[in-house]
């Protein structure tokens, strides 16, 4: 009797390891059709934005030529029209570049270096320059660590960070600030500025993907902050905000030290 049952505890055994070897070999299938799909998917997103790239570029090019050209010809009617074709063009390509970023945040495989995070916000400071100089803002900040990264990446996060706090201050005299400090094993950041603020029920939603908080008279496409909170997860940090209404905004999020 207990040479059966261990005969048949054995065969039982073995079927389990049998079947944990095919779920195991399944699995791995599984991954490389998933790797592939993405791949194709990155392929596709990146033709679909050149593409698309192409033709509204064109419409925003010959739009130009025909305000140009028709200038004193044209009645308040078209000239009205060619602006809102314009802006169209621009707001699309804005949507393009957005959704390319977003999805390499998405898929893009870690590959960390030293990364400077004074020549970080030097970048995005050169690419936030055309809305600080038409609000008149104001940005300062404090010295800035190294940490482990991807240039770019990060770069593109202070950009969005920056243009966001002075596209939504809502005042005449935009303040941004920017600091950081080290807390155990990790660098936090904050961005902080001097808006009108967030209610606490609506903070959840701004980092949700083509959501916004407020209608057409604010710019954007409601992938800036989805991009930003992307990328700091993408670099195995997090990010939040700490907002209340009439008191501004700060985002915070963290990153790894580069020792």
């Amino acid at each position: 009797m207990g040479n059966s049952e261990a005969t048949r505890t054995e065969e039982e055994i073995q079927r389990l390891s049998n079947a944990l070897d095919e779920m195991t070999l399944r699995c791995l299938d599984m991954q490389k059709r998933l790797e592939r799909a993405n791949a194709g998917f990155e392929e596709f997103v990146s033709r679909a934005a050149h593409n698309l790239r192409e033709p509204l570029r064109e419409v925003a090019s010959l739009s130009q030529l025909v305000a140009e050209t028709g200038a004193g010809r044209l009645d308040a009617d078209s000239r009205l029209f060619l602006e809102r074709i314009q802006e169209g063009a621009a707001r699309m390509q804005s949507v393009l570049t957005d959704v390319v970023d977003f999805w390499v945040a998405e898929t893009a495989r870690r590959q960390f270096f030293r990364v400077d995070m004074e020549g970080a916000l030097r970048q995005a400071l050169l690419s936030a320059d055309k809305q600080i100089t038409e609000r008149g803002a104001v940005f300062t900040h404090d010295p800035l660590p190294t940490v482990s990264g991807d240039f770019e990446t990060l770069a593109k996060v202070l950009h969005h960070l920056i243009r966001n706090a002075i596209e939504y201050c809502g005042r005449q005299d935009p303040r941004v600030h920017m600091s950081s400090k080290r807390v155990d094993s990790d660098w936090v950041f904050s961005v902080q500025d001097n808006g009108p603020g967030i209610d606490p029920a609506f903070q959840r939603r701004i980092f949700e993907v083509f959501q916004r908080l407020h209608g057409k008279e604010y710019p954007g496409n409601g992938l800036g902050l989805a991009f930003c909170r992307k990328a700091i997860e993408w670099h195995g940090g997090r990010m939040w905000i700490e907002s209340a209404p009439g008191a501004g905004s700060t985002f915070y999020f963290t990153l790894p030290p580069c020792d």
